[in-house]
């Protein structure tokens, strides 16, 4: 299918502001069809498993409610084109990595924040829908009207430090001098602390940046590390929780607000269902039964952080989270890490 892009922005948003404001005629068929995006390609099996199948969810159990026309890969909005089309009404919900829209959205950086990431990791129920720090974010959300439906019901496994060459990066002295790869603003100040130069890459060009020696290594997730086969390019992992992310589901709050009450229902089923599964599956049947495996069969090193780096990244991460709290609002940001880490709930 051949997608014009133009007139596709042009007549998405007639149609998203016509259901909106509710319309006659075209209204009521616009409220039946939603129009949702993802940057992500199949490739991404791990991620891919939740997003397909909230679309399935809707489309096989509800479709004479309501249908989802779906456009994955970037073939309708690149990662930085999503959120803009979204807020302007040109599509009525996107799938996002949380990572690549804190600048735009910081509290969602509490998802991304170093010392905090290994326990949301451990703990996803924290995460869950309805769960206190779920509320908060979205609480900080609609001041920017937005809304998200579900984070996937927790994290996946933490961004770690993957790198080229010998011996790459061992150590947090390591960092010192190297160029890295970064997408978040937690993970560029984290290496930044280290002496590390952040560049800010979007996985789609991580092969090339990598293998033309752009960068000297990566902080990214196995699942971007799979996805893009950049395994052919990586000597080691320093399996140190550097930041992570979740993927959203989010919607234009005036349009959710305004959609029929049998669509909203239908969404939220879904949003259920990817909320149980989309993380779960990705951390457990995709990173633990296969990803890794295949990593150390092709012979990448695996470096396990001894208990006095991680303490150590730790003590110089809390540089991190005051810049991120300083942002966000001191009540916020103390509110929600004190959410994710367990504490005040």
């Amino acid at each position: 299918m051949t997608i014009d892009r133009r007139k596709f922005l042009m007549t998405t948003g007639a149609l998203s502001a016509g259901a909106a404001f509710g319309l006659p005629m075209g209204s009521a068929r616009a409220q039946q069809m939603l129009t949702g995006v993802t940057y992500l390609p199949p490739s991404y099996a791990d991620l891919a498993f939740g997003s397909q199948g909230f679309v399935d969810y809707v489309n096989e159990k509800h479709g004479d409610t309501v249908k989802i026309d779906f456009y994955d890969s970037g073939r309708l909005l690149s990662a930085d084109e999503q959120l803009p089309a979204l807020r302007s009404g040109n599509i009525d919900f996107m799938f996002h990595t949380t990572s690549y829209i804190t600048r735009s959205l910081p509290i969602l950086g509490v998802m991304g924040l170093p010392g905090v990431v290994g326990p949301l990791y451990e703990n996803p129920d924290r995460l869950k829908r309805g769960s206190p720090l779920f509320e908060l974010m979205n609480q900080e959300l609609a001041k920017q009207g937005l809304t998200a439906l579900s984070f996937g019901g927790g994290i996946m496994e933490p961004e770690i430090i993957w790198s080229t060459g010998s011996p790459g990066i061992r150590t947090l002295e390591d960092i010192d001098g190297k160029r890295v790869r970064v997408v978040s603003f937690e993970a560029t100040k984290a290496i930044e602390d280290f002496g590390g130069a952040a560049v800010r890459i979007p996985s789609s060009e991580l092969y090339l940046a990598l293998q033309r020696g752009t960068v000297d290594a990566a902080v990214a997730t196995i699942s971007t590390i799979n996805g893009r086969s950049i395994q052919e390019q990586i000597k080691q992992a320093l399996r140190i929780p550097v930041t992570g992310f979740a993927i959203g589901i989010f919607v234009k709050t005036d349009r959710w607000e305004a959609m029929d009450d049998g669509v909203k229902s239908a969404m939220t089923e879904a949003a259920e269902w990817f909320d149980t599964h989309s993380a779960k599956a990705a951390n457990e049947d995709y990173y633990d039964k296969q990803f890794w495996p295949k990593f150390k069969e092709l012979g990448i090193e695996v470096i396990e952080p001894d208990q006095a780096t991680l303490d150590r990244f730790a003590k110089v991460s809390v540089n991190v989270r005051e810049a991120w709290v300083g942002e966000v609002g001191e009540e916020v940001g103390n509110r929600a890490i004190a959410l994710a880490m367990g504490e005040g709930a």
